[in-house]
């Protein structure tokens, strides 16, 4: 039983039925429709980095001092969010933050030959752009402010390739001329349409004999040999020998209730699908100082980024999304916004960035695999992969200690 069909969930659920194994993947809503449906589209494999490092965390304050802000908490949520920012801020300690580097990387190092390999099988490879991203600069005080990231990089042997003047808008013309500065990094790939994607995972996943099932799971029945059931909330009993909980930023509430609570919450991240944007790009481009992203995806341009904390329930505030566009035509002077559609989803964030998967402390039938941030898409064919190595008893081919549920 897989709770969760969205593109973590899907995958591992394609995966191990692929392997032979029995598998009912569960949603409270259709497939793809959560984080997956209005997501940057990016596979992101230079953007491991822990949040908590101290240049992100120092400037907090002001960032939620400024109401167009890249973070922006509201104030009906920040007490319950104490206990997260503690060990946020817990994480931010020098050899640490060594550790979550790491752990980030031994993923991202993996992506291109796990999504190769599951593109493949499926015959999705049309799906994976060629085309890399572009981060920007207006000028050097801001590139020397990204320095420390691209030295981590280098670090690990990620590829990238500084730019300057003309060959920044040789590769993308509809750039202003105030970027006086970029770098290429030509592994950040896109998908061509991640919500699509996440059905035609569904799609070869029931063509394996896999169950799809819509419903809410609200309590589990424990046996002797652990979790043996689940209950929905419409009353349905589904019988269940193995458990993968991968419900994305709902996995906290489910945990919970099997008295493992993981210090997950939710990053709400806007995006805005643009129909008629008015101009061509082959990059996706990200702007560090500004704090925003621009994917050429689902037939359009959509620009996305911010992080808001306000709970799962909050409404949307899509003004969230009109600063993110603003911003986006200083780079793209002549975007037209035309036939744009708004959308808020939610990214499961742990306060230590990495990822939770692996089996659980407390039940032997249970895993997790969640807590992938704004890196879902990035890790979903890795996660699909490790995840059913430790499930089906194979070794997996990097150790998974950093990712253990227990570990905070």
């Amino acid at each position: 039983m897989a709770v969760g069909a969205g593109i973590i969930g899907t995958t591992i659920a394609y995966t191990l039925q692929r392997r032979g194994e029995t598998v009912v993947l569960i949603d409270r809503n259709q497939p793809g429709r959560g984080a997956s449906f209005g997501n940057m589209a990016s596979i992101a494999v230079t953007e491991f980095m822990p949040a908590s490092r101290p240049g992100v965390w120092k400037q907090m304050p002001k960032w939620l001092l400024d109401p167009e802000g890249p973070v922006r908490i509201r104030p009906a949520y920040m007490l319950r969010l104490v206990p997260w920012f503690l060990r946020f801020l817990a994480a931010s300690r020098p050899s640490k933050l060594r550790e979550l580097e790491a752990a980030g990387a031994a993923l991202c190092g993996r992506v291109h030959e796990d999504l190769a390999a599951l593109l493949s099988e499926t015959g999705l490879q049309h799906m994976l752009s060629a085309e890399g991203c572009l981060s920007l600069y207006a000028d050097e005080a801001e590139f020397r402010a990204d320095c420390k990231h691209i030295k981590i990089l280098e670090r690990f042997g990620f590829r990238h390739q500084v730019l300057r003047g003309d060959a920044i808008r040789d590769l993308e013309p509809a750039l202003a001329n105030k970027i006086g500065k970029a770098v290429l990094f030509p592994d950040n790939r896109s998908i061509s349409n991640p919500y699509k994607l996440v059905v035609a995972l569904v799609e070869a996943f029931q063509a394996l004999a896999g169950t799809v099932v819509r419903g809410d799971v609200v309590a589990f029945e424990q046996s002797e040999t652990g979790i043996s059931a689940l209950r929905l909330k419409d009353g349905r009993r589904l019988e269940a020998d193995r458990v993968v909980l991968a419900a994305g930023a709902y996995t906290a509430g489910l945990s919970a209730k099997l008295g493992e609570p993981i210090p997950l919450v939710t990053e709400r991240g806007y995006s805005t699908q643009i129909m008629a944007p008015g101009i061509s790009m082959r990059h996706s481009i990200i702007w560090p100082a500004r704090a925003f992203m621009v994917t050429p995806t689902a037939g359009g341009i959509r620009v996305g980024g911010t992080v808001e904390m306000a709970g799962l329930d909050a409404p949307p505030d899509y003004r969230r999304a009109k600063v993110l566009v603003k911003r986006a035509k200083e780079a793209l002077p002549d975007l037209t916004v035309d036939e744009a559609s708004e959308w808020m989803g939610h990214r499961p964030a742990l306060p230590d960035t990495v990822p939770v998967m692996g089996p659980s402390a407390k039940h032997r039938n249970v895993f997790y695999a969640t807590g992938h941030g704004h890196l879902g898409l990035t890790y979903a064919a890795t996660t699909g992969r490790l995840m059913a190595d430790l499930i089906t008893g194979a070794k997996p081919p990097i150790d998974m200690n950093p990712y253990r549920v227990d570990r905070f």
